[in-house]
């Protein structure tokens, strides 16, 4: 079991399909779950209140930055020390959890981000691997100085200090970039852990690997 301050969010939108398993998942570890369903048009919110989980409806789907922002924030009201951002579609990994939170617990890093690139157990599709998730990073580090093997994992922990610091104002996927130059703005220590990511026919292909790109470059060019 996790300490009992330690709360996870989730983003979800249409999983109606994938959320339970992954709440099953949850629920051996802690009973602090929060999951944000984003304006779903599907039976995702009803699914995650049958399973006794705390659920915040979005009227309108806003976007997963927008999601993670309003878990947070109900989290850290909650009394959170730390916040685990978890995805809704059944990749990420319940057992790797523990050891994302590792450097918060021993005070090595404000925040952590997971990577499916530093044990490379994760079987990323080459072209997503090459030419989604790559440039990607070495445009994350362009933009915002700070050098990570994995920028667009949405899996990460959060101290509440830096839970605090940090505002989501990129309602799309463009919050990773957003996350990390707040990092960076606020002088935060950050770390990455090693993950396992399961690649699903129904979790995020190609298209939605191309809308990181897209947001990535739509953010910089409305900051300009």
């Amino acid at each position: 079991m996790l300490d009992q301050n330690v709360w996870i969010v989730i983003p979800a939108h249409n999983e109606e399909k994938n959320i339970s398993g992954v709440i099953s998942g949850l629920k051996i570890l802690t009973p602090n779950i929060i999951v944000v369903n984003d304006g779903s048009t599907d039976g995702t919110s009803e699914v995650c209140k049958v399973n006794e989980v705390y659920v915040i409806d979005h009227l309108v789907n806003r976007g997963q930055g927008a999601a993670l922002q309003t878990g947070t924030e109900f989290a850290l009201n909650k009394g959170a020390e730390i916040v685990v951002h978890f995805d809704a579609d059944g990749q990420h990994q319940v057992q790797d959890i523990e050891k994302i939170i590792q450097p918060l617990l021993q005070n090595e890093a404000d925040i952590v981000f997971g990577s499916r690139f530093l044990e490379n157990k994760s079987k990323v599709p080459w072209f997503k691997k090459y030419f989604i998730l790559k440039p990607a990073a070495f445009f994350n580090w362009f933009f915002t100085g700070l050098k990570l093997s994995d920028a667009h994992n949405g899996f990460r922990a959060l101290n509440k200090e830096s839970a605090r610091k940090i505002r989501i104002e990129q309602d799309g996927m463009a919050h990773a970039t957003e996350i990390m130059e707040q990092v960076v703005r606020h002088g935060l220590r950050f770390k990455e852990a090693p993950v396992e990511i399961i690649y699903t026919d129904y979790g995020q292909g190609f298209v939605g690997g191309l809308k990181i790109l897209e947001d990535l470059f739509i953010s910089k060019i409305i900051k300009k």
